[in-house]
């Protein structure tokens, strides 16, 4: 994408900071990016992935499965890197979340502006934690699939159309021009799926226990579900509540990553009727702005199937 770059600016830095002068914020936070960027140069993105095997039971140890970064990954966050350079871009999108932010949503905003792609796992990671290939027969349902960036990478996985549902009125003409098929979020679960992915969230809905059940409702037999879940668990809900606290609480505790992947899989998915298939930790990568390149959040991902013995 064209236009000037935080790289073109810093070549003349010195220059512009006088011209700037006494108005310098933008000089500032140019200067605070490039620190930030070299920031992130230097992390050993090996440990976005790792996890302490000590610290977890024996049993969620067993079905830890290790990834790293790969091609796919690399090639999201060179492409976050280039748009957060994109300086005039990002002041046009700062101003617009200034001013709509009074009136809409952020998921909104961003889905307006075409903005704040998300990154979870790549055609390879799924592949590897699915034990799916691609093209393989079956039908996807992707709960909150947002501009549909992730789902696209999912749907390479089915050999029919992949159903999505989403709450934003800014993301649904993105996902609808990507030739997803729309299902309301209240009747999705009313037919059933050879794999539904559920893919952070758990903590941006108000009854994530209620959709757990859905989920397990409208899985066929021997089926799968794949569900991510930032931790720290730290539910919050954009519409639908006055506190933005979830009407639900999932009943997730401990203090270290490890001890709350523990907690999701005894509390929350055993408890709900799954059992864990596989497991991995990912970073949840978000294109960046004028401050900085990218951001992420820790995921656990859990592929799940149904636990026969479980009582309806």
């Amino acid at each position: 994408m064209g236009g000037v770059t935080v790289e073109d600016i810093y070549q003349c830095f010195p220059a512009c900071n006088i011209m700037l002068r006494p108005r310098g914020t933008l000089a500032r936070t140019l200067y605070n990016k490039y620190l930030s960027d070299e920031h992130l140069e230097c992390l050993d993105k090996a440990e976005w992935y790792a996890i302490d095997k000590s610290k977890v039971p024996t049993l969620v140890a067993n079905s830890f499965v290790e990834l790293g970064p790969d091609d796919e990954t690399e090639e999201f966050l060179d492409n976050s890197r280039n748009l957060s350079n994109n300086v005039f871009l990002q002041i046009f999108h700062a101003l617009v979340k200034f001013f709509c932010s009074f009136f809409m949503t952020q998921t909104s905003i961003n889905g307006w502006l075409g903005r704040g792609s998300m990154f979870v796992l790549s055609k390879s990671q799924f592949a590897t934690l699915s034990g799916r290939r691609q093209g393989q027969e079956g039908e996807l349902a992707d709960l909150g699939a947002g501009d549909g960036s992730i789902t696209a990478v999912l749907q390479n996985f089915f050999s029919s159309r992949v159903t999505v549902t989403e709450v934003s009125k800014a993301m649904k003409p993105q996902l609808l021009k990507k030739g997803f098929r729309m299902a309301d979020v209240d009747t999705w679960h009313k037919r059933q799926y050879d794999m539904i992915s559920c893919l952070n969230v758990l903590d941006r809905c108000d009854k994530p226990v209620s959709l757990l059940r859905q989920i397990r409702a409208a899985l066929k037999p021997n089926a799968k579900a794949i569900i991510a879940i930032v931790l720290p668990f730290k539910p919050y809900v954009e519409t639908g509540t006055k506190d933005n606290k979830p009407i639900e609480e999932l009943p997730i505790t401990g203090k270290y990553f490890e001890d709350q992947v523990t907690s999701v899989v005894e509390d929350v998915l055993e408890v709900e009727g799954f059992k864990v298939e596989a497991w991995t930790r990912l970073p949840y990568l978000c294109q960046g702005d004028l401050n900085q390149a990218y951001y992420w959040l820790h995921d656990a991902v859990f592929v799940v199937s149904l636990n026969q013995s479980h009582s309806q």
